[in-house]
């Protein structure tokens, strides 16, 4: 899993020990521009496609405190968006929901705050 700098510094002071902590052990850390411009970073939005139905929802990946899953604003310590994290488009992610695992394809990431930033920087001399 590919991770920036910033969202490793802040989720390492939210992540108690269980999956997203392991996914973080594992990660490589990169500095924000240098993100791809597709991966699933915090507060992305994405388009999910449920590989059993074909549904497609629109979500993002948040931090507790404004996670609301009816608005598919969803935490990152939830199962799914510790799954989310790190995703490209093409990649199927899967977790346990309720007793049974659900898969869901990234279709696209419509927005990554790094990738904004980066269209949006003014460079002052």
């Amino acid at each position: 899993m590919i991770v920036t700098k910033a969202d490793f510094a802040n989720l390492s002071l939210i992540a108690s020990p269980g999956p997203l902590r392991r996914r973080l052990q594992g990660a490589t850390v990169v500095l924000s521009d240098a993100a791809p411009a597709d991966l699933v970073t915090m507060n992305s939005q994405v388009v999910l496609q449920d590989v059993s139905t074909g549904e497609r929802r629109l979500v993002a990946v948040v931090y507790p405190p404004d996670a609301d899953p009816a608005a598919g604003r969803i935490s990152v310590l939830e199962a799914a968006g510790t799954a989310l994290l790190g995703a490209t488009p093409g990649q199927v992610i899967e977790w346990r929901d309720e007793g049974r695992v659900r898969r869901m394809r990234v279709q696209e990431v419509v927005h990554q705050p790094e990738r904004s930033l980066r269209a949006n920087m003014v460079v002052r001399s």
